[in-house]
Parts: structure tokens; sequence; C-alpha cells
């Protein structure tokens, strides 16, 4: 593994988190089949969700490290603290999911499904659906224990550590609170596009980018000053990268996306890009979203209904517009930083990579 900071390990990365993560899947198997052979079905579980991602929060806050001039001798340590961050996330999506009766989750069935699925096939008693969800609640809650296990567990200093988990706690509650302000949106049946963009900060741009950013700055002792210029680079980078997740979850390809076309219009998120639409609709377009949108039955022709509308709106140019101007304040916060110029160059790749992607 490298012991030096340079840009040609950068590439490596997604496979190093990889390795982490199946290392501690294995202990943490391990454990609980000690207990009772069947919990292997939670551990099988698992380990195909995080077989697939894209890894971002790892890369932001491994980048972060470096970038702050992590110590190099450090490097394995802090590869393990940043991989803790798929087990967090791993605990969001899952409960996500079940909140939102989503179907599928990386081209294959959501947790709280594929559990369902199980109980239907050994026949068991009771509601499949009630068995499906209450064992997604509980490996979300795994999940949530097992990052902070792999965190605590990453081989850092007391001090690295203690400054780290100031970070991870209010990482965790920004993004819980964030996924109640996001479900109670959805029961109010949306609103303002001030709203959706809080949403979008608390459940999404502080988690994916800079707390992930701070994680990193935190392990490496950075200044208050380093710690600033990631919030002014990760913020708009963070929110700039849930738009384009909101775009893709309407107008995506399946297979990049992992998901059916236009499935969050089947589960009703109350998106910016619906915000921006309803808010500039006619009367008879804003009858045509409050009759269609979250509707788990809506058919291709209803998706093409809902698509033409925030295209003809100007809810996606807008939408598209604020991505660019998003990605031109993170970009120039972080020209003007004095960091590790290689890993610099990575931050602003990766940024490029969050806003221009297709999946």
């Amino acid at each position: 593994m490298p012991t030096e900071q340079s840009p040609l390990d950068a590439a490596d990365l997604r496979q190093r988190v990889q390795l982490t993560i199946d290392a501690a899947l294995d202990r943490y198997a391990t454990s609980v089949r000690a207990i009772a052979p069947e919990l292997a079905e939670l551990t099988d579980a698992l380990t195909a969700l995080l077989a697939g991602g894209k890894r971002v929060r790892p890369a932001f806050a491994y980048w972060g490290w470096r970038a702050a001039g992590g110590d190099p001798s450090d490097d394995e340590a802090a590869l393990r603290a940043a991989a803790s961050l798929e087990f967090l996330q791993a605990s969001a999506l899952i409960h996500d999911d079940v909140m939102d009766g989503s179907d599928t989750r990386r081209g294959q069935p959501a947790i709280h499904r594929r559990f369902a699925g199980l109980h239907r096939e050994s026949d068991w008693h009771g509601s499949a659906e009630s068995f499906g969800a209450g064992a997604a609640i509980l490996l979300g809650d795994l999940c949530l224990a097992w990052s902070d296990e792999t965190l605590l567990g990453s081989g850092l200093s007391a001090s690295a550590l203690e400054r780290a988990k100031r970070v991870y706690d209010e990482m965790r509650t920004e993004v819980m609170v964030g996924q109640y302000l996001d479900l109670r949106e959805q029961a109010r049946g949306g609103g303002s596009v001030g709203r959706a963009l809080r949403v979008v900060r608390f459940k999404a741009a502080k988690y994916t980018v800079e707390r992930p950013l701070h994680l990193g700055a935190a392990v490496a002792g950075a200044p208050a000053d380093v710690v600033a210029a990631y919030t002014a680079y990760g913020l708009p980078l963070g929110e700039a990268f849930q738009l384009r997740d909101d775009v893709l979850g309407v107008f995506g390809d399946p297979a990049q996306t992992g998901k059916p076309a236009g499935d969050d219009l089947r589960e009703g998120k109350r998106t910016v890009l619906v915000a921006l639409a309803v808010e500039r609709a006619t009367a008879a377009q804003a009858d045509l979203v409050r009759r269609l949108l979250g509707d788990p039955g809506l058919d291709q022709a209803g998706v093409d209904a809902l698509r033409e509308v925030l295209v003809d709106t100007g809810a996606v140019d807008e939408v598209e517009q604020l991505i660019e101007r998003m990605l031109a304040d993170a970009l120039d916060a972080l020209a003007t930083t004095d960091l590790e110029p290689s890993a610099r160059s990575v931050l602003a790749d990766l940024a490029l990579a969050a806003t221009r992607r297709t999946g």
C-alpha cells in the first residue's frame, strides 16, 4: 500500500475501500454468526449491498485528509476511518428505502424487499412486508453500530479519534434530522423551493461532501481555515451532487442508476426539481402533478407526462444552471485555498465527477 502522498494511487481508492469493507464485514459476520447461524441472512444481505456504490464519502474524507497535509505514515488508518462512512451510508440507504417504499437499490432488491421475499419463500407466519421492514430497520441499526466500530478500530491515534468522533457525531445527527425533514415534506405534499433546498443541505450536501471533508481535516489535525475552506467547497458541491441525483432520479438510465426510470416520481419525492416545476406550473400542470406524483402504480405514460411538466416549466433548465453555479462556487473556493497540490487536483476532479455523472 502507498506510504507517500502522490496522485498515482487515486484510481485505486475505490478498490482499497472495498478491501477494507470486506475485511470489516468478515469480522462482523463471524461475530454475529457465532450467536446463531441464521444471522448470516443479515450479513449476506449487507455484503451484497456493500459490493456496489460510488464510494463518494470515503473519497472526500480520504482526499480531504491528504489535502490537509495528513501524515503519510497514517495512510492505512486514515483509509479505514474513511471507509467507515460506507457503513453509515448503508444504514441511511436501508432506512431511506423502507421510508420511501423503494423496490430496488443498486440494481438489486432493496433490503426490506429482500427479506420480505425470504419470508414468502420460507412460508413463514405473519406479514412478509412487516417482516421485511423490521429486518431492514434492524440491519440499518447494525450498520450504524458498525460504522462506529470501524472508525474506532481504524488505528488512528487517540487524539485524532477524539477530533474525528466530534465530526462523526455531528454528521450523523444532521443526516437523521435531514431524513425527518424530507419525510415531513413528503407528508405535507411539498412546498417552497427554499424548504426543498433545506432538505438537500441537511439530508445530502453536508453528509455527502462537507462533513467527510471535515472528518479528513480532523484526522489530519488541520487548522480552522482549512475546515472553513472545506465548507466553502463542500456545501455547494454537496448540493449540486444531490440536484444531479434528483435529475437522474427522473431522467436517468436505469442501467446507470440501478433504479427503474422515474422511480422518484412514483415515490413522490419532493425535490427542488419538483418544487420549481410546481412554482412555475399552470393550473393544468399543477393539477397533473398533484394527481400523478407519488402514485406507486405510475405507468410509463404517467412518467412521461410528469417529465414533460418538469421540462416545459423550465425546472430542469433551472436545476442544471444551479448545478453549474454551485460547481463554480466550489471550484473557486478550492482554488483559493492552501492545500497539498496533488490532492487538491484530485478534489477538483471529484467535483466534476460528482456533478457530471450519469449514474
